[in-house]
């Protein structure tokens, strides 16, 4: 009988080994799942647990959220400072996986959250500085510490080490457990209730949010480009073999951040006059620009102002040359309304998540580009 013959083609497609499978990458927000999206870029992309118009403080994870971490290779947070709830599930669910606080990297620069209806300038000056000047750049050359010095070994891999530390919660059998003996909505929902109390407990969200490090620090460019170079590293560790993708792709990003902070330093040349935000979340973006808000509406974006802070932030604005106020979509622009009745001031909408910002490897220089239009409508005419 004669022997069939494969072509050559076929049989070294049949013998040679597979691929290694894209790393699987979990972000907390939009705009740390864009910054691993262009770092990732031609590789895969990540995924994300805060849905588009959810608070990051409170979140409540679903059964997918779960399984996502329980399997990640990777996860990028801001940190517990922006979502407490978040921390516990980590322990729990990514023991196995690279954990990132990129809140806690030594470079990255850290505001502490400013006090008070009515900003004062002293204390932003001088807590603003200080912050950039201790933790952004001291002794700290960007190409060596973005990677040797943020120490995901000692926090993350003893912290949050192996699946052996939980017994039944391996990967396998966590996800065994939830198809087998239904881990539904209600039983998660019910646990993740149980964290979010506790995580309240100990981090009440009025001490949580507004005492301590500000967390919002995704909207100073050059933590952006800080993190693209820590990103790269922890991943070209896990996938050596798209390692240069990695990191072409991070400093192509920091090229790009670097455009649009140039654009937007012209763009606010000529700016002049105060603004007041909805709450807090801008000093970062501000202090990187060289702008300064009166105060905030709001001490934190979890409740409603009372009547008496609106009272005082009115009576502040109509004292002062205010050019606009912010107000952000999640929440309600009656509020800033309020405040500008019958004053001639403009109303400008940011979103410090970029809601309505299509996800992908742009998101976040889209995302400082439409907070730096906000602020140019705001502040120029």
């Amino acid at each position: 009988m004669p022997r069939t013959v494969l072509p050559a083609l076929f049989l070294s497609l049949s013998v040679a080994p597979a691929f290694a499978e894209t790393p699987r990458v979990v972000t907390d927000i939009a705009p740390v799942q864009g910054l691993v999206a262009r770092v990732m870029d031609g590789v895969g992309a990540p995924d994300v647990l805060v849905p588009p118009g959810a608070s990051p403080h409170g979140h409540s994870l679903k059964p997918s959220d779960a399984r996502a971490l329980s399997s990640a290779d990777a996860v990028f947070w801001i940190g517990d400072e922006l979502s407490p709830w978040l921390l516990g599930s980590l322990n729990e669910l990514a023991g196995d996986a690279h954990v990132v606080s990129l809140l806690e990297a030594p470079q990255t620069m850290r505001l502490e959250f400013r006090e008070g209806v009515v900003f004062g300038g002293a204390d932003h000056d001088d807590h603003g500085h200080d912050a950039h000047e201790d933790h952004a750049h001291d002794e700290h050359g960007h190409e060596e510490n973005a990677h040797d010095g943020h120490g995901h070994e000692e926090h993350d891999h003893d912290d949050h080490k192996g699946h052996d530390d939980h017994g039944a919660h391996d990967h396998d059998d966590h996800a065994n457990d939830q198809d087998a003996h239904g881990h539904d909505e209600d039983a998660h929902d019910a646990h993740d209730h149980d964290s979010h109390e506790t995580a309240h407990d100990d981090h009440g969200h009025d001490d949580h949010a507004h005492d301590g490090v500000d967390p919002h620090a995704w909207l100073a460019p050059e933590n952006g480009k800080q993190w693209l170079a820590l990103i790269a590293d922890e991943l070209s560790e896990i996938d050596p073999a798209n390692a240069d993708t990695y990191q072409n792709n991070a400093r192509a990003g920091q090229a790009e951040i670097d455009a649009i902070v140039a654009a937007t330093k012209a763009d606010l040349g000529e700016a002049h006059g105060q603004f007041v935000v909805f709450h807090d979340a801008y000093q970062y973006f501000e202090q990187s620009f060289g702008l300064r808000a009166l105060g905030a509406i709001a001490l934190g974006d979890a409740s409603d102002p009372s009547v008496a802070r609106i009272a005082e932030m009115r009576d502040a604005v109509a004292g002062q040359e205010v050019s606009c106020v912010f107000s952000e979509p999640q929440f309600n622009a009656g509020l800033v309304g309020t405040v500008a009745d019958g004053l001639d001031i403009k109303a400008v909408v940011i979103d410090p998540l970029g809601t309505e910002i299509a996800t992908g490897p742009s998101f976040y220089t889209d995302l400082l580009s439409e907070i730096s239009a906000g602020f140019k409508t705001c502040l120029t005419h």
